[in-house]
């Protein structure tokens, strides 16, 4: 039977939670509809976090992001939606949400949201000479 889109998010155990670590995936065809005039947006989405006791499985992430397919959404609104969404499920130590919408009436819109988990912050970068 063909995968349906679905707003069930899934997740599994972190296989090392404690390591701060990136997790980053980028999902280059998200549409959803322009609410003024039913058009298709066009985003390419990048996901960035840093997880504590689960993560995000993927397919469940493929069928999530196709169910905004069909629904009319200002970019600012679905963006902050997402991101909501994934941190509710995956309650991560950090996220951060970069929607990149394609050209609509000559104007590029790029919309970046995140959380970050009550008294967490990344680990200093040590520079080596």
């Amino acid at each position: 039977m063909p995968s349906q889109p679905n707003r069930e998010l899934e997740i599994f155990a972190n296989p090392l939670p404690e390591r701060d670590y990136t997790i980053r995936i980028r999902i280059p065809e998200f549409t959803c509809l322009c609410p003024k005039t039913g058009q298709p947006d066009f985003a390419t989405l990048q996901l960035e976090y840093v997880p504590d006791q689960a993560c995000v499985e993927l397919k469940s992430l493929k069928l999530y992001t196709w169910s905004y397919r069909e629904q009319g959404a200002f970019h600012e609104a679905v963006t902050n939606q997402i991101l909501d969404d994934l941190s509710a499920v995956c309650k991560p130590r950090f996220m951060r949400l970069t929607a990149e919408f394609n050209v609509r009436g000559g104007i590029y819109t790029t919309v970046v949201a995140e959380y970050r988990q009550p008294g967490w912050s990344a680990p200093e970068i040590v520079r080596l000479p």
